[in-house]
Parts: C-alpha cells; sequence; structure tokens
C-alpha cells in the first residue's frame, strides 16, 4: 500500500458517535498527545480550536440529525508536528440553513488559517475527510494522504487505539476522565476512575502484541464502562492481577463497580464499571 511511512503507526485513533459531546472527548485526547510530545502552548491551543472546528463540522453537516454516523479521528506524529485526520462517512460538509452555527467557509478558513497545511477531500455523498498538520515549533507542511476506506460499524460507544505505550497514559487519562464527567459521579468516584485509568494504562500495552492499546468507553444511564481488548492470550487476565498492590492487603480492584475478564473470539477484555450517583 503506498504511503505507509505514517499512516501504518498512528499515535490515536478515535471513533465516536458525531455528537456535540464527544467533540469534547477528542480535543482532551489530541491535547494530551500533543503536549506528550512537546507542541508549545500557541500550539495545544492552535490545534484545540482546529479539532473542535472540524469535528463539529462534521456533527452539524454531515449526517441527518435523525441518523447520526460516525465521526472518526487519526493523528499521526512526525519529525515537525502533528496531522490531522478529521473524517466522516455522511453526505458531505455543506451549509444547512436551518441551523444555527456560524458560517461553515468561516470555520475551514480558521482550520486553514492555523494548520500549517490543509485539505478537504470527498463529499457529495462520499463522506469528507479533513487533513492538517499542526507543528510542534514552526510551520512544517505535510501533503501525505489517506485512502477513504468502508465506512465502519455504526457503535454507540468512544472507540479508541493508542500507542506507542508511553502515549497511553496521558491520552487515556484525558480521555476516560472526559466521558466520566459527563455523567453523576461524585468527586472521589471521579478520583477512583483516574486509578484505575493509571493502573490500565501501565499494565496494559503488555496484553497487545504491539503495545498499541485498544479500548472502547460506553457511557450510558447507569455510569462507565470501560472494555479494553481484545488482547493477547492471559493478557486480560494479567492486567487485572495487575491492580492487585504489592506488600498491601488490596487491590485497585476495589475502586471499580465490577471488574471482570471477557473471553471472545478476537481475545480477551477486561471490563471496568463504574456506577453514577443515581444507582
Amino acid at each position: 500500500m503506498a504511503n505507509t511511512s505514517t499512516e501504518d503507526r498512528p499515535a490515536i485513533r478515535i471513533a465516536v458517535p458525531a455528537q456535540a459531546e464527544n467533540v469534547a472527548v477528542i480535543r482532551h485526547a489530541l491535547a494530551g498527545l500533543a503536549e506528550r510530545l512537546g507542541m508549545d502552548r500557541a500550539g495545544v491551543g492552535d490545534l484545540k480550536t482546529v479539532v473542535t472546528e472540524a469535528c463539529m463540522n462534521v456533527v452539524v453537516h454531515a449526517y441527518s440529525p435523525e441518523r447520526p454516523g460516525p465521526l472518526e479521528v487519526q493523528a499521526v506524529p512526525d519529525e515537525g508536528g502533528l496531522t490531522v485526520a478529521v473524517r466522516d462517512y455522511g453526505i458531505g460538509i455543506r451549509p444547512r440553513p436551518e441551523t444555527d452555527r456560524p458560517s461553515l467557509r468561516i470555520g475551514l478558513t480558521l482550520i486553514a488559517a492555523l494548520s500549517s497545511s490543509f485539505e478537504i477531500k470527498g463529499g457529495a455523498g462520499r463522506g469528507t475527510e479533513i487533513r492538517m498538520h499542526l507543528p510542534l515549533r514552526a510551520g512544517e507542511e505535510d501533503s501525505r494522504q489517506k485512502p477513504a476506506g468502508p465506512p465502519p460499524a455504526q457503535s454507540d460507544a468512544t472507540e479508541i487505539r493508542v500507542g506507542p505505550p508511553e502515549l497511553v497514559a496521558p491520552i487515556l487519562g484525558r480521555v476516560i476522565g472526559a466521558i466520566a464527567a459527563r455523567q453523576e459521579i461524585g468527586v472521589d468516584r471521579l478520583s477512583d476512575t483516574m486509578l484505575l485509568t493509571d493502573a490500565i494504562s501501565a499494565g496494559a500495552p503488555q496484553g497487545f502484541a504491539d503495545g498499541h492499546v485498544c479500548l472502547s468507553v460506553s457511557d450510558g444511564g447507569e455510569g462507565v464502562e470501560v472494555r479494553v481488548g481484545p488482547m493477547v492470550s492471559g493478557g486480560a487476565t494479567r492486567l487485572r492481577e495487575s491492580f492487585d498492590l504489592p506488600g498491601v492487603n488490596g487491590s485497585l480492584a476495589s475502586l471499580a463497580d465490577e471488574l471482570r475478564v471477557e473471553r471472545g473470539e478476537d481475545g480477551e477484555f477486561l471490563v471496568v464499571s463504574i456506577a453514577s450517583l443515581s444507582d
């Protein structure tokens, strides 16, 4: 396949339903990645702005309100910065007179102004991809393109693939924290959630052949559920055992309302549940 130098090793890939509340989750994840890569404060601010604009364009323009579809975001670091691709599988980005959102043209112009390179392709019922490059320090252009693939299966969960291992903790902490904050979860339980996230970040990479952690986060009315996997044989069990505290009569597992290992055709999953205050 052409253009494999960076496309085969994204630092993070996120797939969520194209809904406004999920844009903050994406913004937190990419900000954590950018800070870990050494992007300066102004650059992180620009990144948050362009990612928000690109994702909101998908939320508002790509699908009909009755049938929202998937929003995909992929970020690939390189020597000079970060290339971000935002993709939908809808009707294409175009203004809708009935929306209250400011002009689409202004949003795309802002993305182009803050990015060192910018392109938009697709549309006309084939989905749209917005690709932009944000520099760490100075302007660096990235004109590489990713071929469009088939639409993914629809899911209500936030699906994440992140790696290499040193990038897992700063990204997962922000993502899971942002999702948990949307629920009626008290401050103490949010702290518990972050401790569990730290444990997942430390132990999960060993359960994946390439060190890139795959997980999904669901935030229904009953709280937050994190499914880590599919992992290699024994990976979920080892991750569960890593929650035990050496030399202490206790375990981080007690911080979860439910913690279990599931086995399927694709591999093993560790499932962690945090209930909301209403339960």
